[in-house]
């Protein structure tokens, strides 16, 4: 894809989920960025405006919509994929590129540990993963929630509300350990 000066203008809006006001932003490449939902509209408002200068508040085109509808599905208890969705990841280092790459890849209701991402990557070193996913800026659309720490602990969250909010992203998810199907593999 040839890089056009309009694909680097910067559009976010916010939208209502049964977890609060989530924040999706995006240019022409693809999503730059997801923002869970702060105490209020207002402050996840100034978290994307923070996050991303010179970002400007629009309505979502038609493939934006199609996201929303996805995420908010999610959020709501319903089986959805968005392996799918286009991420602008320039910027990122390709270390973080690979750990979200792989992260893309955990269905929902399923969880890995760190420790198990890091050696199906071939890394020895967990905390590396953990440090990639605290960085994570498509939490989401890259489903860090579905990492955990050794021993079934939740291990950090950087989101509003931190392991409180994984918790509960998980248990929309129905997560679990064990390799037995889940409603989601099964409408899959």
């Amino acid at each position: 894809m040839q890089d056009h000066p309009s694909d680097h203008a910067a559009f976010y809006t916010l939208f209502e989920t049964s977890i609060g006001h989530c924040g999706l932003a995006w240019n022409g490449r693809g999503v730059l960025g997801f923002q869970l939902p702060e105490d209020d509209a207002t402050r996840t408002r100034g978290r994307i405006a923070k996050r991303f200068a010179g970002i400007v508040e629009t309505p979502p085109p038609p493939d934006i919509l199609g996201i929303i509808a996805d995420v908010t599905a999610l959020l709501s208890g319903e089986a959805r994929d968005l392996s799918h969705v286009a991420l602008d990841m320039d910027g990122l280092t390709d270390f973080d590129r690979r750990v979200y790459e792989f992260a893309r890849g955990i269905p929902p209701g399923r969880v890995l540990t760190y420790g198990e991402v890091a050696s199906r990557l071939g890394i020895d070193n967990a905390r590396a993963i953990g440090q990639a996913l605290g960085r994570n800026p498509f939490a989401i659309i890259v489903p860090c929630h579905r990492v955990i720490a050794a021993g079934g602990k939740l291990g950090g969250f950087s989101a509003n509300g931190g392991a409180t909010t994984k918790r509960r992203l998980l248990a929309i998810e129905g997560a679990r350990r064990d390799e037995n199907p889940t409603l989601f593999d099964l409408i899959s």
